[in-house]
């Protein structure tokens, strides 16, 4: 028995707490199998095995301090992991001589003894009895070997690198369960890291054996996600235990079971056929895949609908998104169609209806005093994901960074009128053209004059770092938190161009499903807090940038026009943050005019566009 010395985990730090064990007293254990996680003042680290063996001794409990250089846990490494070498180590601890394992022996001979005339004196029941009995028997034996083998022969699937710099993440969503066969590239879980919400596809076809993870834990990048099994073994291991089965079956019941698994077989194959044929109700053995990404697929469970019945008008048949929509809406199309035969069905069913609606009403009625009383309840949401991440850097922001302010009013009237043209032709593309791409393609250009909004300061502060793209971040209210995805290039891009990255990257972050590569590189940001109400705001920077700026609602007011006259304009008023470290007010204060004239005259952006 050797005790494993607890080792250096970092520079400066002598003890720490241990967290979790993953391993018990009993277990064998292989070498560099992470056996405990503790937590220093830094981080949250893994201890792996020195070398397999059998542990004995666990010195620390969960909650308690162990010191580097302390012994964490006794593992024997000898011979005696195994259940007979361990019995005789018992036997001979306690007694003194090995003599005892003679006596631990007997009983076993008199076991079998009696499980011999046990089963001579059930052989002497009915034919019928005997028959059923032992295909029970041999269908509990064979289920529980063929679980026992599929789970020798699984793999697990190792969670991939999600984001830089991510190591953990929290499991949200399992979409299928144990023992549920996957195909390739299907969605097998939602992850929450702590900028987005991501999902885990099926590497390969197979079976799904278990999950190494609850929902509501957090799984480690590079550690196993769940186990699963490949087709092609799936189908050996099928094969395999079949004949073993029918092996121990005499002659006749063997002609008996075949025509019932014959039968149950074909029933299997009739079910899933049935599950994914189309509505035509045909039945293939065997049909080509349809290529559709992971999304598509889980719209098409969402909905419930075959793959095989919507055409893709994709390259190579691939099953698109607006393929599953069209399909959806000719669906309800036609379920409203209602015949003159069955308008008399239909006003029954509406008298009905009401029916129902009224004594509703009158049960809504009695209970509402109770809704009003449960309406607030007292609870403890953990703060956790991008919302817990959205905490931490805004602390940083605000305390790292000096903030001032610089508050301004434009006049959009011209620009609206002009989004109001073009409206139509962008529609025709499929592109909803909002006022963000010409704000962001004003901002780019206002920065080619004054490049220091486009720059950052290095980690030690010592350089003025200029980045050599624009790409404008914009900040996006989802259902997961605050993200800022950025559109990359604007200054290289046309409106159009800038209006369908606008549009993809508001649908993705609120779904809660932004790339990490929409998320990082950014170098400027847009707080649109106008289009939910207020006119002004104090915006936070979005390190390591150095300006924000917050874009108020749009309001009908009375201004007055160069010949003094009172006329109604389209105001919108902004408010910039600026990180006082490496810009002062002139700088700040002139970026913010030139982009205010490009925005109040559109036409004169033209003269700039390259």
């Amino acid at each position: 028995m050797n005790d494993f010395i607890l080792p250096d985990i970092g520079e400066g730090i002598v003890e720490c707490e241990l967290v979790k064990w993953l391993i018990k007293e009993g277990d064998v254990i292989e070498e560099d199998q992470p056996v405990a996680e503790v937590m220093t003042d830094k981080a949250l680290v893994e201890i792996p095995a020195p070398h397999a063996g059998t542990v004995v001794k666990l010195y620390c409990q969960e909650g308690e301090i162990a010191r580097v250089h302390a012994p964490l846990f006794a593992v024997d490494d000898g011979p005696g992991s195994d259940d007979d070498s361990e019995k005789h180590r018992e036997d001979t601890h306690e007694d003194g001589h090995v003599g005892d394992v003679v006596t631990v022996a007997a009983p076993a001979r008199s076991t079998a003894q009696t499980q011999s005339a046990v089963s001579q004196a059930s052989s002497r029941q009915s034919n019928v009895a005997a028959s059923a009995s032992a295909k029970s028997v041999s269908n509990g034996a064979a289920a529980s070997q063929t679980a026992a083998t599929l789970e020798r022969r699984s793999r697990d699937f190792i969670l991939p690198d999600i984001g830089e710099g991510i190591v953990e993440c929290e499991v949200v969503t399992w979409h299928v369960a144990e023992g549920d066969t996957v195909e390739e590239d299907q969605t097998i879980v939602d992850v929450m890291t702590d900028k987005a919400l991501v999902e885990i596809t099926a590497s390969e076809p197979g079976r799904i054996v278990r999950f190494h993870y609850a929902q509501g834990e957090n799984a480690r990048v590079h550690t196993p996600l769940y186990a699963y099994v490949p087709d092609e073994e799936a189908e050996a291991e099928s094969t395999e235990s079949t004949e073993s089965t029918e092996s121990d079956v005499t002659s006749s019941e063997r002609k008996q079971a075949q025509p019932e698994r014959l039968a149950e077989h074909r029933q299997e194959g009739d079910d899933k056929s049935d599950d994914k044929s189309g509505q035509d109700g045909r039945h293939e053995e065997s049909r080509p895949r349809i290529p559709a990404t992971p999304a598509v697929r889980r719209l098409l469970r969402e909905h419930q609908l075959d793959i095989h019945a919507i055409a893709g008008s994709g390259r190579h048949g691939r099953v698109l998104k607006e393929d599953v929509l069209a399909y959806l809406k000719q669906s309800e199309a036609h379920e409203t169609d209602v015949t003159p035969d069955d308008s008399h069905k239909v006003g029954a069913a509406a008298e009905t209806d009401k029916a129902a609606a009224e004594a509703c009403a009158v049960a809504s009625d009695v209970a509402s005093d109770e809704v009003r009383s449960s309406r607030l309840e007292s609870k403890a949401v953990p703060l956790k994901g991008v919302a817990a991440v959205m905490a931490r850097r805004m602390v940083q922001a605000s305390t790292q960074i000096p903030h001032f302010h610089y508050g301004d009013e434009l006049d959009i009237t011209d620009l609206l009128a002009l989004r109001a043209r073009l409206k139509a032709r962008a529609q025709q593309q499929g592109i909803r053209l909002t006022l963000m791409p010409f704000i962001m393609k004003a901002m780019a250009l206002a920065v080619i004059e004054e490049p220091i909004l486009n720059a950052r300061l290095s980690e030690d502060e010592s350089e003025i770092l200029y980045q050599g793209s624009c790409n404008i971040g914009m900040a996006v209210d989802s259902a997961s938190g605050l993200m800022v995805p950025n559109v990359k290039g604007v200054e290289r891009l046309s409106i159009l161009e800038i209006a369908r990255e606008v549009g993809r990257l508001t649908e993705a972050a609120r779904s809660g499903r932004v790339a990490q590569a929409d998320l990082k590189g950014g170098t400027l940001s847009i707080s649109n807090i106008g289009a939910l109400g207020g006119t002004y705001a104090a915006p936070i920077i979005n390190q390591p940038e150095v300006a924000i700026v917050a874009l108020g609602r749009t309001q009908r007011l009375p201004r007055f026009d160069g010949e003094g006259n009172v006329c109604a304009r389209d105001i919108m008023t902004i408010t910039w943050a600026g990180d006082h470290r490496i810009i002062d007010g002139g700088t700040i204060a002139r970026f913010s005019n030139l982009w205010k004239h490009y925005l109040e005259h559109p036409d004169e952006m033209l003269l700039s566009l390259s």
